[in-house]
């Protein structure tokens, strides 16, 4: 099992783009480190190591998943057929203030784990967004809000309450700004190796 990842910036790095990748997930504890090898994907996450065949994941899932800290950030979910997890985002965390985008190398490296994947004739299931619960619930809650920022507004302009009216309108186009395209993006789909969703890429 290789233990000799290296960051994604480094000399060897520059000459193989696309094949590594790193990011931390915290502060605390070193960074999680995959290579897409000639023998399957390789990964280093908190003192633990392993090969995957590229044959042998099972599912890829990729989804949006924005922060309070980093509102773009996109996430890959990859099971193997043996039961383990591995989880790739798109951000690093530098400071406690700070988490930056790593979009290119993030893109670089889903797109060329596919490629793998489908070179090695995988039958991996292929997912993007949230879980059709989970996504039928938030469809529900955003419902529910704004069928009650509605009634709100109808309220506030019968009562004349204008400037009441005027913080709706703004909170709502916030709202759908940030939720709404949350929700546009993480509709669950299934997709194939030659078509990846462009929405849940950075």
């Amino acid at each position: 099992m290789p233990t000799d990842l290296k960051e994604p910036d480094d000399d060897e790095g520059d000459h193989r783009p696309g094949l590594r990748y790193a990011y931390k997930a915290s502060l605390i504890g070193s960074a999680h480190l995959f290579e897409l090898a000639d023998g399957g994907l390789s990964w280093k996450i908190s003192g633990r190591s392993g090969v995957w065949a590229y044959g042998d994941i099972a599912s890829v899932n990729l989804s949006f998943r924005p922060t309070s800290m980093q509102a773009h950030r996109f996430r890959a979910d990859i099971r193997h057929k043996g039961g383990g997890r591995v989880r790739i985002v798109s951000t690093n965390w530098q400071t406690v203030s700070l988490m930056t985008p790593q979009d290119n190398g993030y893109r670089a490296f889903i797109e060329a784990l596919h490629a793998r994947m489908a070179a090695a004739a995988s039958t991996a299931q292929l997912t993007g967004g949230l879980p059709s619960g989970i996504y039928a619930a938030a469809l529900l809650f955003v419902g529910l809000l704004a069928v009650a920022m509605v009634g709100l507004l109808i309220r506030a302009l019968m009562t004349g309450e204008h400037a009441g009216a005027i913080f709706l309108v703004g909170f709502a186009l916030l709202f759908n700004w940030q939720i709404g395209g949350f929700i546009r993006r993480n509709r669950p789909i299934s997709y194939t190796f030659d078509r990846l969703p462009q929405a849940l890429l950075p």
